[in-house]
């Protein structure tokens, strides 16, 4: 078995995981979530993420096949930084104390709590989530970023310079990556439809 390069970014609410399985086929990919284990399989590589550092809800746990990677969101349990995927860390369920307003002292009985997060997350990936090839707005400045990030870098000479000096003469309202336009003459801010461009002082 072939074990997978991955990393991983989180929020106080996920773990977004990216495995990098290019060209996976999503019907021979197999994926498990446990509270505490996470498990990758296709064909003759694999991934076992255990004893993951916290709880995660493996019903609100997704995930993405794509060309290059798999992305995967590990809804946590418990809000707060992981700092890394695998540890034997105490069950931060088991002790982390109920945000109240009253100072009264704390019981050993805990009133269930409702998973906004883990529902919320259930209801927008129930809706068919695009990718970033097929929608460059998905997820936000980001992905946005690394969209254009992609572009550059796979662009020629002429294109990286149509694309620095649009952006720079345009105050950030225009991107081109045409040079033969561009070295033309200066590039005109475009400010968006209902707003006025002023120059800060």
């Amino acid at each position: 078995m072939t074990t997978l390069r991955h990393e991983f970014y989180e929020t106080d609410e996920k773990v977004t995981l990216s495995i990098f399985d290019k060209g996976a086929d999503p019907e021979q990919v197999s994926i498990k979530f446990e509270p505490r284990k996470f498990t990758y399989t296709h064909g003759e590589k694999s991934l076992v993420l255990e004893p993951l550092k916290g709880q995660i809800d493996p019903d609100a746990s997704d995930f993405t096949v794509g060309k290059v990677k798999v992305e995967i969101r590990l809804l946590k349990r418990a809000q707060g930084r992981w700092g890394e995927l695998v540890g034997d860390a105490p069950d931060p369920l088991s002790s982390i104390p109920i945000a109240s307003s009253s100072t009264a002292p704390e019981t050993g009985v805990k009133k269930p709590r409702k998973n906004w997060d883990g529902i919320t997350t259930t209801i927008l990936s129930s809706e068919k989530e695009k990718t970033t090839d097929e929608d460059p707005n998905v997820g936000g400045d980001s992905t946005l970023n690394s969209f254009f990030q992609k572009i550059f870098g796979d662009a020629d000479e002429d294109t990286k310079k149509a694309m620095m000096k649009s952006y720079q003469e345009s105050g950030g309202t225009t991107l081109s990556t045409n040079w033969d336009e561009v070295k033309k003459s200066k590039v005109e801010v475009k400010p968006p439809a209902g707003s006025e461009w002023k120059k800060w002082n």
